[in-house]
């Protein structure tokens, strides 16, 4: 069956798009909406806007009322943080620490999904070594002052602001290694540099055939850097007021558990849309590497200044809430990799699972087959796993209370994110799967909230 994804580079690209800019004037401009003037506006946006956040709650209480009717242009110069050697000090031993445990500590080769040109690419899994090693050394060196994390807080703009020239200056490496060396045929510009910029012109680069760059910066640096960077926060706030609230507990906690899952789970990652079809440019790689550490950690910093203390039953809820939506989420991606994984052969909430055997080919001509899910979480809504995602994020939110608009800044970006992302999905899977996909979606009406949407 022909496929979208079995065209050229600059054709598979225009189809995630959505419309084709000849279709007539609406879906050309949704065209270059989508792939130029949209990634854009967020590239010029999210730059300055990991400083301004951080500002905000460093000078402004965290309070978007009193930044907008207090601040000056003045004001935000002076206060904007100059990148020093402490700085770089502080990025460079983390970065080049997450490297040599990802090269060293021992893990098995992981081969994740086909790629549109019918590539495997490797894996190492030692995440959740990784993850324990870590922390465990982050908080060895606390307890026995060998590192005061409050001095990550301290210098927190002046790491945002470095890596985010940093970031940008990696995107453009990337940018060139996908048109002149890439690391395998997923690769390749469309001639718009914006978009290629943004998008990114390799699926997975690679420095070796043991050390995949996308593994690194998102598995190693962005995931695990918003795990560390929360337990600084939490000892900036212990440095200060003698104790950590219960407040900043249930948020730590809550994160804590969704990244543990993440490693516990993270061959499972790799089978996401991140890692299968989302190219390696700005959209991933700055965002990971700098918009993870600003926005993502952004209730931990706001809860590191403000002394919060909660009932004990309200603290209890929110964690076993929290716990809950980490369980959801898990066992919803775990259901359909388990499916897959058997060919059918298991059980899906006690029952054997309801599949659809979907055809697609690969870029080489040859043709696969895959098992659409079609009960357990995935017989409620298409892409149910993002409620819970959105959920999660909102419990490890709310412990800060509705005083404040910011620190819900994470979730509605959460929000808007995957329901764009479930929009993207829908034009691939239906490019990839054809009848199939129309098939699918006769049998599970709902894209994202059942009975709604």
């Amino acid at each position: 069956m022909p496929s979208a994804l079995a065209a050229s580079p600059k054709t598979q690209r225009k189809n995630a798009l959505g419309p084709n800019k000849k279709a007539g004037k609406e879906s050309a401009l949704s065209y270059h909406i989508r792939s130029t003037i949209g990634p854009l506006f967020i590239m010029l946006s999210t730059i300055p806007s990991l400083v301004l956040i951080w500002m905000i709650n460093q000078y402004y209480d965290g309070s978007l009322y009193e930044f907008f009717t207090t601040v000056t242009w003045k004001h935000v110069v002076e206060r904007w943080p100059v990148p020093d050697f402490t700085t770089f000090l502080i990025v460079f031993t983390f970065a080049v620490f997450e490297a040599v445990l990802l090269i060293f500590v021992p893990g098995k080769r992981f081969q994740g999904p086909l790629t549109p040109n019918g590539n495997r690419p490797t894996y190492k899994l030692n995440g959740l070594a990784c993850y324990l090693i870590s922390i465990s050394s982050i908080v060895a060196c606390y307890v026995f002052g060998l590192i005061p994390l409050s001095l990550v807080y301290d210098n927190l703009g002046k790491i945002l602001n470095f890596m985010s020239y940093v970031s940008f200056a990696f995107c453009i490496f990337l940018y060139f290694k996908g048109i002149y060396f890439p690391s395998s045929s997923d690769s390749g510009a469309s001639g718009n540099l914006v978009w290629d910029f943004y998008w990114g012109t390799e699926l997975h680069p690679q420095l070796s055939s043991s050390f995949n760059l996308k593994q690194y910066c998102n598995c190693r640096l962005g995931m695990m850097g918003w795990a560390v960077l929360t337990f600084c926060f939490a000892a900036k706030q212990y440095d200060s007021i003698g104790y950590v609230t219960n407040s900043s507990l249930a948020s730590l906690i809550i994160q804590q558990i969704y990244i543990f899952k993440f490693y516990l789970w993270e061959d499972g990652y790799f089978a996401s849309l991140d890692i299968m079809h989302d190219r390696f440019g700005y959209y991933i790689c700055w965002g990971v590497l700098s918009w993870i550490a600003g926005v993502y950690t952004f209730v931990s910093q706001f809860l590191a200044n403000h002394q919060i203390d909660l009932h004990p039953f309200v603290f209890w809820s929110y964690l076993a809430l929290g716990a809950f939506f980490v369980w959801a989420n898990y066992d919803a991606d775990a259901q359909r990799l388990r499916v897959r994984q058997t060919q059918g052969k298991t059980t899906v909430w006690g029952r054997p699972p309801k599949t659809l055997t979907a055809k697609y080919k690969t870029a080489d001509g040859k043709e696969h087959t895959s098992l659409l899910l079609l009960s357990g979480w995935w017989g409620i809504a298409r892409h149910v796993h993002y409620i819970t995602e959105i959920g999660l994020s909102f419990m490890w939110t709310v412990p800060v209370g509705f005083g404040y608009a910011l620190p819900y800044f994470y979730v509605v970006y959460l929000t808007i994110l995957l329901f764009d992302r479930s929009y993207r999905d829908e034009l691939r899977c239906r490019a990839k799967y054809g009848a199939y996909w129309n098939q699918y979606c006769e049998k599970v009406p709902y894209r994202v909230i059942p009975f709604i949407y």
